[in-house]
């Protein structure tokens, strides 16, 4: 059984945003999948060390299965093409 993580969220779009160390998750998991955004590499950006390479999945929540998989640099880049996916599979019948 999948530990549920204590404490208040932050939401976007009226889901949970929640990041525990390289790992972010979002979405209801009553809903037919989630997203999940690993972060695998980081870079210096003008003394900042921000996500490099960001692994994109969206998972089934009744199987766990890979619906979709890809990898993108930059969170701004894997964040739009995960919002993108998560939100067309959950809109599909």
């Amino acid at each position: 059984m999948a530990e549920q993580v204590k404490g208040k969220y932050l939401y976007y779009k009226n889901k949970p945003l929640v990041r525990e160390r390289d790992t972010i998750c979002y979405g209801d998991f009553s809903e037919k999948c989630v997203l999940i955004f690993e972060i695998m590499s980081y870079v210096d950006s003008e003394g900042v060390k921000v996500p490099g390479k960001v692994l994109i999945q969206v998972l089934s929540t009744e199987n766990g299965s890979i619906l979709k998989q890809a990898d993108k640099d930059g969170m701004f880049e894997a964040f739009n093409y995960g919002m993108f996916w998560y939100e067309k599979i959950l809109a599909e019948n």
